[in-house]
């Protein structure tokens, strides 16, 4: 394993185990919505999956991902290479096109019926909180890891890049699923750039117009440009959730992994 790869995997561990601390810490100290029970309980089936999710996608990508960036690089492959641009402005091209690629897939995820039968499992979730952003179906995660070799490839992102992208997104998305009582003078104010706490809360809704948007993962304005843009007045009225999946047993870790592959007979998505 090269010391690039090894880099990649220690900033996604450490970055991930603590800003999940930092932000469940300010969760405790200045909640958006008090009055959650079990919250130890809650993080700990959330970061069971996480760490699961983790050692599958350690063993399957890791050293593909690698391999993959070089080969782009050594063939001078993708849109990065083909403009001929300095690295600065190659760095910054592949961010921003990586995170539309990022919308795209979160926006399939929730129209192509397979796909949503995975991701359901993230919304799920009746209590979100930062442990939610780590809460995902290991199959999602494989099907997303075999598509970026492609989107990769095509960008013609480095895996520096690639690490730097891993950086910012990360933390962003730990951020905007936390449960931590931002100001609306500061939220407004950072999601003119950044997906922010009370645009995600929106994804979050149990109502299927507001579930179906806000896809963006870093920059909000994806959702501007294509026309998924929403925000509640108030959003502490908010719900979380899917209302077939509320039963106990769907929020074990056998009944999370088990979401994919059985609809209740409620269940209208």
């Amino acid at each position: 394993m090269n010391i690039e790869l090894t880099t990649l995997n220690y900033i996604k561990a450490f970055s991930t185990v603590g800003i999940v601390s930092v932000l469940f810490g300010l969760e405790t100290w200045a909640p958006f919505l008090q009055g959650r029970q079990s919250r130890v309980m809650h993080a700990r089936r959330n970061l069971t999956i996480a760490a699961l999710n983790a050692v599958v996608l350690g063993l399957l990508f890791s050293k593909p991902t690698a391999k993959i960036t070089d080969w782009t690089a050594s063939l001078s492959l993708g849109i990065v290479h083909w403009l001929n641009i300095n690295t600065l402005a190659g760095t910054f091209l592949a961010i921003i096109l990586m995170d539309g690629w990022m919308y795209l897939w979160h926006r399939a995820n929730h129209r192509v019926p397979f796909l949503w039968r995975f991701h359901r499992m993230h919304h799920s979730d009746p209590q979100m909180d930062v442990t939610t952003a780590i809460r995902f179906h290991t199959g999602e995660l494989v099907f997303s890891s075999l598509l970026r070799f492609a989107v990769v490839s095509l960008l013609g992102m480095n895996l520096w890049q690639l690490i730097f992208y891993e950086i910012l997104l990360l933390p962003i998305i730990q951020f905007h699923h936390s449960n931590v009582n931002l100001p609306e003078g500061w939220d407004r104010c950072l999601r003119t750039i950044i997906v922010t706490p009370n645009i995600h809360r929106v994804h979050h809704s149990r109502w299927q117009p507001e579930t179906d948007s806000n896809y963006s993962s870093i920059f909000s304005f994806w959702d501007r440009v294509f026309g998924s843009f929403r925000l509640r007045d108030d959003p502490h009225t908010l719900q979380y959730g899917l209302y077939t999946y509320d039963a106990q047993e769907w929020q074990t870790i056998r009944g999370m992994m088990k979401t994919p592959f059985f609809t209740p007979s409620l269940f209208t998505k």
